[in-house]
C-alpha cells in the first residue's frame, strides 16, 4: 500500500493525503491553501486526484485548510462518502457555504476590478452610450447596486460584451451544498468501513470541537497495516473539549505509519495557566485607554474558546464588563454548533457551567453582530468594547472594516491569539507591530495596506501564544511518549518548513523514525 503526500507538505495550508490499496483509494482531508492569493489561487484550482476515482475521504476537521477544497472535489466527480465525527460534519455545514461565499465574492471583486479599469480605459463617448459618467465616481456608480453592493449580472454582461476575461469562483454555493449532502458523521471509538478491509476509528485530538486523529486499518495481500493520521494535535489542558487522546483502543496501537503535524515543531507556547490572567491584563490596559480590543479571530474554536474565558474573567468580576461584539455571522451560527455537543466537553467545562445551569458561550454583555449596518456602525463606535471578528489572519471578512477604523488609533489593541500564516495581512500586523513595540514605538509608525489602502499601525499589538489550538513541540512529544502508540516510522507534515525539519530532527533524536516528505511525495508500506 502507498501514501502519497499532497498539501501540507513542508507548508501548513492545503492538507491532502492519498492512501492507496489493492482495491480503493481514500483521501485524508482536502484543504484548502491559504496565504498569497495568485499562489494560493493556483495551488487550489489544481486538484492532484482524480476525483471520480477516489472510494472515499477521511476528515479529520472541519477547519478550512482541511476541509476547504471538499465542494471542488465533489464538483469534479467525487461520488463517495466524506467521513467524519458529528460535530465536525455539523461545523462545515456552515464552514463550507461560506467558504464558497467568500469564493464567489472574491471572483465578483476581480471581475469588477477588471471590466472598471476596462471602462476607465474607454473614450467619453463609448461610455456616454452605455449610460455612464467619464470619471471614477460615475463608472462605480454604475456597476454597483444599492449604493455599495457590487451588481455581478451586470458585470458579467458586460465583460462578454467587451471579451474580456471572466474570473470563476473556485466553486459555489451548490458546490458546497453538494459537498455537505455527502457527509458521514460517526462517534468517536467506533470503527466504520471506509474502503473494502479498510476501515477507520477516530479518537480526540484536543484540537478544536469534533476533531479526530484516525487510526487506518488495511488488510492487503494478506498483510495487515494500521496508519494514524493525527491531523491537528491539540493542547493538553485548554477549556472546553478534552485533551488529545492518550489511551487508543486494543488493535488501533501499533502503527506501521504516522502522518503528524508539526505547525509549532521549534516552538513553545505560554503555559495553560497564564492565559486567563494575560488577557484580562489586555482588556484591563486597553479599557483604561478609553480603547477598543480587536482580536482578530478563527470563527471555529478560537471564538468561542475566547468566549468561554471572558465569561470566567466577567463571572470572576477580573475585568471591566464592557460589552462583547462577534462581528461574525460565521462564528455565531459555528458557536450554535458548540451549544449543540455538550457530549465532547471536558469535564471542567460541565462542572465550570453545565451543572450551574449557564451556556459558556451566553452571557448579557454579548453581542452578535448580524447586519452588515449593525457592523459599520460598530466600526465607528468610540466607546470601550471587545471584538471577535473573522477571518483569523486578516485575509477577508469584516476584520479588515475594523482594521482600517481602529489600527491607527494608539488608544486600541490589536490581540494575536493565533498563528498566522506567511504571506498573510494577519503575519505582516504581527510582525511590524512587534517590531514597532520593540523599538518603544518611536518614529513613524509601519504603514500597512488594508483594502487597498494604507494606513499607520498605532494601535497596540499584543500576541498572546497560549491560546494556539496546536501542541507546540513539548506536547506533541507528550503525545507520542504517554500515549500507547507503537510507531514504526512517522511522517512530519502541516508545518512551514523549518519547523518539519527542526521536528523531524528532535525526533530522530529521541530514538522515532522520522522523515519529512517532498510535496508529492509517495512513500510505500511494505
Amino acid at each position: 500500500m502507498q501514501i502519497t503526500f499532497y498539501g501540507a507538505v513542508r507548508q501548513v495550508t492545503g492538507s491532502m493525503h492519498l492512501l492507496t490499496t489493492a482495491n480503493d483509494k481514500v483521501l485524508l482531508d482536502c484543504g484548502l491553501f491559504q496565504g498569497h492569493r495568485r499562489e494560493s489561487a493556483l495551488l487550489n484550482k489544481k486538484m492532484p486526484v482524480n476525483a471520480a476515482g477516489l472510494t472515499n475521504v477521511v476528515l479529520s476537521h472541519a477547519h478550512i485548510d482541511h476541509s476547504g477544497r471538499l465542494p471542488l472535489l465533489v464538483r469534479n466527480g467525487f461520488a463517495g462518502r466524506i467521513i467524519s465525527t458529528r460535530a465536525t460534519a455539523d461545523a462545515c455545514e456552515y464552514l463550507l457555504a461560506d467558504s464558497a461565499h467568500i469564493q464567489e465574492s472574491d471572483a465578483d471583486y476581480l471581475n469588477y476590478k477588471t471590466l472598471r479599469s476596462y471602462l476607465s480605459s474607454l473614450e467619453e463617448k463609448k461610455l456616454r452610450k452605455l449610460g455612464i459618467k467619464k470619471n471614477r465616481g460615475g463608472i462605480k456608480k454604475y456597476l454597483k447596486k444599492d449604493g455599495h453592493r457590487i451588481d455581478s449580472q451586470r458585470i458579467l454582461e458586460l465583460m462578454a460584451k467587451f471579451d474580456l476575461e471572466i474570473v470563476q469562483p473556485l466553486y459555489t454555493a451548490a458546490d458546497a451544498q453538494h459537498a455537505i449532502s455527502a457527509f458521514d458523521g460517526r462517534p468517536y471509538r467506533r470503527p466504520v468501513t471506509v474502503g473494502k478491509d479498510t476501515r477507520v476509528t477516530f479518537y480526540d485530538a484536543g484540537h478544536i470541537l469534533g476533531s479526530a486523529v484516525s487510526i487506518v486499518k488495511v488488510k492487503e495481500g494478506g498483510r495487515r497495516f494500521t496508519i494514524g493520521f493525527t491531523g491537528d494535535l491539540g493542547r493538553f489542558d485548554k477549556p472546553i473539549i478534552r485533551d488529545p487522546t492518550l489511551s487508543f483502543g486494543e488493535g488501533d496501537t501499533n502503527l506501521d505509519l504516522l502522518i503528524m503535524e508539526s505547525t509549532y515543531g521549534d516552538r513553545t507556547h505560554e503555559p495553560i495557566v497564564d492565559l486567563r490572567p494575560h488577557l484580562a491584563e489586555v482588556v484591563n490596559q486597553t479599557y483604561d485607554r478609553g480603547g477598543t480590543l480587536l482580536i482578530p479571530s478563527f470563527a471555529f474554536g478560537r471564538t468561542q474558546e475566547l468566549l468561554y474565558i471572558l465569561h470566567e474573567l466577567y463571572n470572576e468580576r477580573k475585568v471591566p464588563r464592557m460589552p462583547v461584539y462577534v462581528d461574525s455571522p460565521l462564528a455565531t451560527n459555528i458557536t450554535k454548533v458548540f451549544g449543540e455537543h455538550p457530549e465532547v466537553y471536558d469535564r471542567e467545562t460541565h462542572k465550570t457551567f453545565l451543572e450551574k445551569g449557564q451556556n459558556p458561550f451566553s452571557f448579557p454583555q454579548i453581542h452578535f453582530t448580524q447586519s452588515v449596518d449593525e457592523s459599520i456602525a460598530l466600526t465607528r463606535d468610540p466607546t470601550p468594547h471587545i471584538v471577535l471578528s473573522a477571518s483569523g489572519m486578516c485575509e477577508s471578512g469584516r476584520i479588515l472594516h475594523h482594521l482600517r477604523y481602529k489600527m491607527h488609533d494608539p488608544k486600541n489593541t490589536i490581540l494575536v491569539v493565533g498563528y498566522m500564516a506567511r504571506n498573510t495581512l494577519g503575519r505582516r500586523i504581527l510582525e511590524e507591530g512587534e517590531k514597532y513595540e520593540q523599538n518603544g514605538r518611536r518614529g513613524d509608525a509601519p504603514l500597512l495596506r488594508v483594502l487597498n489602502k494604507q494606513y499607520p499601525l498605532k494601535a497596540h499589538v499584543i500576541r498572546l501564544g497560549g491560546f494556539s489550538a496546536h501542541g507546540d513541540k513539548n506536547e506533541m512529544m507528550r503525545f507520542l511518549t504517554k500515549s500507547n502508540l507503537r510507531i514504526k516510522k512517522i511522517a512530519v507534515v502541516h508545518g512551514e518548513e523549518e519547523q518539519s525539519l527542526a521536528f523531524a530532527d528532535h525526533l530522530r533524536d529521541r530514538g522515532f523514525n522520522a522523515m519529512v516528505p517532498e510535496p508529492g511525495e509517495t512513500l510505500t508500506l511494505k
